[in-house]
């Protein structure tokens, strides 16, 4: 076992304060980790492990286990429980970990925008030396390393990215004589004429509580969420160019495309239910739903192309999403936890979970790899290179996005309770309060 030095760190909401300490590592004497509220690092025991459900489940549970087996070949005397929750419900089931170590988990999947949110609350554990310590690292793309770091600090590994590109049905379209849409107008009006063709279909199955899906419609008009950097964001959602886009997407909500009653509550996941049991003409789903949707109905009667923007041949800004694996800063099981992480989020693991769930991964020699292997990746990584955008850094968006500032805002819109310039103003100062908060 290599020597190592650990700096127990206290995170206050915005400083570190380090307290000088020297612990050094032997194969007989137990490591004491900084970062751990217990300062035990057990070498043996139970890890609880928390993973992200996802519409079909089956293969990625595959994968984890074929991961975790390998890591208990390693490790004898270790135990590996996995939970699999779902990620509407990771804002509680997080806040109340951090609250109660003793009832937490050791290693968490967690997604990139919850980073920051997480090191406020002092739940991540700085991984950073262990992180550049570890081979596969060096070859993790750059703009995914950086969704793992916060002022400068590691505090997970990169577990896949996604991004989000229109699938639509190849038969549907054939029948009524469409190509698939090139421009923002086209996608809206061919939705309607799908709906007009088949009152049992959505045209473009759409959901109010769907943000990431929302927001290339508010990005391709050239709007922002809000605009800042660092500690120090301003909302932007009530722009002039926001409200365009806001209007587009709302305006799917209908009887002559996703009737509201039906489509204002759902999700990301909901849509893509929709979409691959035959319900819909079009989605916007994720390089990470195709293996749900292979898995559906329409195996062999669908296709995927970017979401186009406003001009045509125009790709719509995607939210550049993904998920992390961490560990818990409350661990006692630090080093098993982070061999753990790194096994979850090796190579091999990655390039299997491709294979699987079509997660494209992080480490830009596998992805090389899998674009070759599958003519599918081709329309995500095509709307990666056109210009993907992200959500503010800032610890505030957690918070933004757990109390559900923005599909309340799209509801309030789809429900007629509140016109979009209404309904944008009210959301801005929702965000506004949260980035006051943090700063």
């Amino acid at each position: 076992m290599k020597l190592s030095v650990k700096l127990p760190v206290k995170l206050p909401a915005r400083t570190a304060v380090a307290l000088a300490a020297l612990v050094v590592a032997t194969a007989c004497a137990p490591q004491t980790s900084g970062n751990s509220s217990s300062g035990k690092d057990e070498k043996t025991g139970t890890l609880r492990v928390w993973l992200f459900q996802e519409v079909n489940n089956g293969p990625k549970e595959k994968v984890v286990d074929a991961a975790v087996s390998t890591f208990k070949k390693a490790h004898k005397d270790t135990r590996v429980t996995i939970e699999y929750i779902p990620v509407e419900t990771r804002a509680q089931r997080m806040k109340a970990a951090f609250n109660d170590p003793k009832s937490a988990p050791d290693v968490i999947e967690y997604g990139n925008t919850d980073t920051a949110g997480y090191v406020k609350d002092g739940g991540l554990a700085d991984v950073t030396e262990e992180f550049t310590d570890w081979s596969e690292a060096k070859d993790t793309d750059p703009t995914a390393k950086q969704s793992v770091t916060v002022d400068g600090k590691i505090y997970g590994a990169p577990f896949f990215v996604g991004v989000r590109a229109l699938y639509y049905r190849t038969d549907i379209l054939k029948d009524l004589g469409l190509e698939a849409p090139r421009t923002q107008a086209e996608l809206i009006s061919t939705a309607k004429k799908i709906r007009a063709a088949d009152p049992d279909l959505y045209g473009l199955v759409v959901g109010g509580a769907y943000t990431y899906g929302a927001m290339p419609f508010i990005w391709s008009q050239g709007g922002e969420i809000a605009q800042g950097k660092g500690g120090s964001y301003a909302a932007a959602i009530d722009s002039a160019a926001a409200q365009k886009g806001i209007k587009a997407y709302t305006s799917l909500f209908g009887a002559d495309n996703c009737p509201a009653a039906k489509c204002a509550g759902m999700t990301g996941n909901d849509t893509v239910t929709a979409f691959s049991s035959g319900k819909a003409g079009m989605a916007i789903g994720g390089d990470f739903s195709h293996a749900a949707i292979e898995a559906g109905k329409i195996k062999g009667k669908y296709a995927v192309v970017p979401l186009p923007g406003v001009k045509p041949g125009s790709v719509a800004p995607a939210f550049a999403g993904g998920n992390n694996i961490g560990v818990l800063k409350s661990t006692s099981h630090r080093t098993l936890a982070v061999d753990l992480m790194e096994q979850l989020a090796s190579k091999k693991t990655q390039s299997e979970l491709f294979d699987a769930m079509g997660f494209l991964p992080t480490y830009t020699d596998v992805r090389d790899a899998v674009a070759k292997k599958q003519p599918f990746v081709a329309p995500f990584v095509k709307t990666l290179a056109s210009g993907a955008k992200f959500v503010p850094a800032s610890a505030a968006w957690s918070q933004i996005d757990a109390s559900l500032v923005l599909p309340t805002m799209f509801q309030e819109v789809i429900s007629g309770k509140k016109d979009v310039a209404a309904a944008s103003k009210d959301a801005a100062k929702k965000m506004n309060d949260a980035f006051g908060s943090v700063g």
